[in-house]
């Protein structure tokens, strides 16, 4: 009988292959395979898609009406203008609390539970909540602005186009800066205390410190962070969903929402796909830009 030692040292790396084949034909299974279904169904005009059917000719008839659909370039639109307002707005806010999160004061671990406590709130919950706040009958937001002059009536956030687009980007910024935060404070916890020592005995101030040694240090971090969260902006689809269902007027309709609306609205599968393939190729792209920006820290 042949027995094979994959202790050996000339034989380890097949003993490596060995152990990360399980996750690897796991990760075929559930993402590889599903991606070449729908690349291969966007090429198919299909209205529900089945497995056990043939499969249809191939056309690039949805790929034509999708880049000249109106529908399509503005859900682009959107995503773009959600994607910077948010990305910013979380980048702003999560920044500045993980500083200030990061010094030493009486409670500083509640704190920072606090500033954490919006990223382990289920999205749907989050929604909820901010549906309630944003209510144009009984909502918290409108009762701040009657009680302070900022309007003569009532609000119906979700029925203007330009109310309901802020409703979303609030409840994105609420919900995803506290990722950015935690991100932050762990970059800001890596950097060497006798940098900030050394620029005090120099006679930088808070701003100088900041500038040129917190932001510098922070740039792997930041160029990750950034990634991920516009990724998770791309595909973001129970907040808007459940906020406004991309209304009104389709203002708040993302690719992520018309790619359910068109393959699970309308059954058009195919066509769904298609929005889909393409909002794929956006995210690698964007991705791809935004961490080519800083190659000397990623």
């Amino acid at each position: 009988m042949i027995r094979l030692d994959l202790a050996r040292p000339s034989r380890q790396h097949w003993l490596g292959y060995a152990l990360l084949a399980p996750a690897v034909l796991l990760i075929a299974a559930i993402i590889v395979y599903p991606l070449f279904v729908s690349v291969d169904l966007s090429f198919q005009n299909v209205g529900i898609a089945r497995l056990d059917r043939p499969r249809r000719p191939f056309t690039l008839d949805n790929y034509e009406r999708l880049f000249a659909s109106p529908d399509f370039w503005n859900a682009c639109w959107v995503t773009l203008k959600l994607t910077i307002v948010v990305t910013a707005s979380c980048f702003l806010l999560g920044l500045g609390t993980a500083l200030l999160v990061d010094n030493r004061f009486r409670g500083r671990k509640i704190a920072r539970m606090m500033v954490a406590m919006p990223w382990a709130v289920p999205e749907v919950i989050a929604v909820v909540i901010f549906a309630w706040i944003f209510d144009s009958s009984f909502g918290l937001m409108n009762w701040i602005f009657l009680s302070l002059g900022l309007a003569d009536r009532t609000i119906n956030w979700f029925s203007d186009p330009t109310a309901a687009f802020a409703v979303v980007a609030t409840t994105m910024v609420w919900k995803g800066y506290p990722f950015v935060s935690i991100m932050s404070l762990a970059g800001l916890q890596s950097i060497p205390e006798d940098y900030y020592a050394a620029a005090r005995v120099d006679g930088a101030n808070a701003v100088q410190r900041l500038v040129h040694i917190t932001i510098p240090s922070l740039m792997p971090v930041i160029g990750v962070t950034t990634v991920l969260v516009m990724l998770w902006i791309f595909r973001d689809f129970s907040i808007i969903y459940v906020l406004t269902g991309g209304g009104p007027l389709k203002a708040t309709q993302t690719l992520a929402i018309m790619t359910y609306e068109q393959a699970f609205g309308f059954h058009r599968m195919g066509y769904g796909a298609a929005v889909g393939v393409v909002t794929l190729v956006i995210c690698v792209v964007a991705a791809k830009l935004t961490m080519r920006r800083a190659p000397d820290h990623l």
